[in-house]
């Protein structure tokens, strides 16, 4: 009978897939004869570009003298829901909201689903109008629709929250609905704006097959509460459909802004939040390859290398200054949700084959930045701050999705850029001068911050760089509050504020974990 460890090693990246290379690199480690290292399983993939050369981080699982038995997978299992099974109503049909129905289902509850976007496959033929006519459908677009925002920007996977609850297990029901086998084992995982679509549409038909429901096309404008407003008992959607359920867990994302003002009018109490906004940047890609894999001037990538990304961070008068959804190879993609108002977003393909490399650069807010806007706007002083500067850079762009964009080296100089360097971003860019379309205290900042990263990162202050605005998107400048316990709001009983919109996610997988504990709150409520 043998043994088995974890081993970590490094190879060259012409050796990352080579497993003869692995047993010996593991021998060497071990101080082991070669014979002895029966298997190999790769448990974790990442780049080590610190310096040159370039190498392959591989963490290993190890079978010694004997070969490790093949893992049998535990069978994802979503039984059906008894006829007495108790309904939970779910707003928002993003990760929130999916994997809070799947975990119902897992607990003997009904889901029901209700999404004012379209479901994924009608969701992209509405993004053509976005895209060549700058003309937005404003309750189907790059924001609302099955799988939520980001169906469409690239799938990212990346999360810190791994105290938030089983990061691997949304990895393997991601995998066992379509998303490559990769995500389980790379370090920086993502699935592809051209995959995720029939991942979603995979996770919806488990939800249908298990009892539950999904209503598209459905967008929530009124609370169905008790007749003391204490207790939350449903919804009611646009079209006069009312929708009751035991629990109501509303996941409806950072862009729902209309469910705010919604809960305001019930006096349902909200809080301000930090959040960020700033730019996306655009450099070639071949220049960001050069400078993370210390490549000559000229040469090209190796192929065996992806697009390589960068995450950049720095702190000016307490406030963070950072890179936010850092798409290699991608695509910068428009993501306003409403004809008045333009807003920028990234995204790429599975391939990663874009020839530009684009990553939000944004600027953190906290609350007491908000006060101009507070008294007209109280606890949503946030979002009047981001309508401002997307009405701003609707006007600057002159029309459709058409964006305002300065070459980053006239940026920090504050002048207009006679032309601009071709982008990825469809709808077109314009020349402005961005600072004058910022109020000044995220100007500053983001001129130095940038300043900052040009010295840590050689080559990053291009004449090729291109700033687009704005990203104002990366998060939601409010919370609804909820106790830590029940997780309900701590004024209306059955009402489980959950995911980015909320204010308790950052991302795909952290959204997915938070719907998760949500459901597992709606069932103690129930119990």
């Amino acid at each position: 009978m043998g043994d088995s460890c974890e081993v970590d090693i490094t190879l060259a990246v012409d050796k990352g897939d080579d497993q003869e290379a692995w047993r010996r690199a593991v021998a060497r480690r071990l101080n082991l004869p070669p014979a002895r290292v029966a298997s190999v399983e790769l448990l974790k993939r990442s780049i080590d570009a610190r310096k040159a050369p370039v190498r392959f981080r591989l963490r290993l699982l190890v079978g010694i003298d004997s070969p490790l038995p093949p893992e049998e997978p535990v069978p994802l299992s979503f039984p059906g829901p008894s006829p007495q099974a108790r309904r939970v109503v779910i707003v928002g049909c993003g990760p929130a909201g999916i994997f809070a129905a799947l975990r119902c289902i897992q607990l003997g509850l009904c889901p029901v689903i209700l999404e004012r976007g379209k479901d994924v496959s009608a969701r992209r033929f509405d993004l053509a109008p976005v895209l060549r006519e700058g003309r937005v459908i404003e309750d189907s677009n790059y924001c609302y629709g099955e799988g939520g925002a980001g169906t469409f920007s690239d799938g990212k996977l990346y999360t810190r929250a791994t105290k938030r609850g089983p990061v691997r297990e949304i990895y393997e029901t991601l995998v066992a609905h379509g998303a490559p086998a990769g995500i389980l084992t790379e370090a920086h995982p993502h699935i592809g704006s051209n995959l995720l679509p029939n991942v979603v549409k995979a996770l919806r038909e488990t939800i249908l097959a298990a009892g539950g429901e999904v209503h598209f096309q459905s967008r929530v404008e009124e609370l169905l509460l008790d007749e003391v407003g204490s207790r939350l008992e449903g919804v009611a959607t646009a079209d006069g459909r009312e929708f009751r359920g035991e629990g109501v867990i509303l996941a409806t994302g950072h862009s729902a802004r209309d469910i705010y003002l919604l809960l305001l009018r019930h006096d349902v109490s909200l809080e301000q939040k930090p959040f960020a906004m700033g730019v996306r940047i655009e450099h070639p890609q071949p220049l960001i390859d050069g400078i993370q894999y210390h490549l000559d001037l000229g040469r090209e990538r190796p192929g065996v290398l992806p697009a390589a990304r960068y995450r950049l961070a720095t702190t000016l008068e307490c406030r963070s200054v950072h890179s936010f959804c850092m798409c290699p190879g991608g695509f910068i993609v428009p993501c306003a949700t409403a004809n008045d108002e333009v807003v920028v977003n990234g995204m790429s393909l599975s391939r990663r084959d874009s020839p530009y490399a684009n990553s939000g650069i944004v600027v953190g807010i906290e609350p007491e930045d908000t006060v101009p806007w507070q008294a007209e706007h109280g606890v949503l002083a946030g979002p009047a701050l981001q309508r401002e500067v997307e009405k701003s850079a609707k006007k600057a762009g002159g029309g459709g999705q058409v964006a305002p964009a300065q070459r980053l080296v006239d940026f920090l100089r504050k002048r207009e850029s006679q032309n601009l360097p071709g982008t990825s971003y469809f709808p077109g860019v314009r020349s402005a001068r961005l600072e004058k379309l910022l109020p000044e205290f995220i100007d500053l900042r983001l001129r130095e911050g940038l300043r900052r990263f040009g010295k840590s990162m050689k080559g990053y202050l291009s004449e090729e760089a291109l700033l687009v605005g704005f990203e104002t998107r990366s998060s939601s400048p409010v919370r609804i509050p909820r106790d830590s316990s029940s997780l309900q709001h701590p004024g209306v009983a059955g009402l489980f504020p959950c995911g980015e919109g909320a204010g308790y996610a950052g991302g795909i997988v952290s959204a997915a974990l938070d719907g998760r504990k949500c459901a597992e709150a709606v069932e103690k409520f129930v119990r």
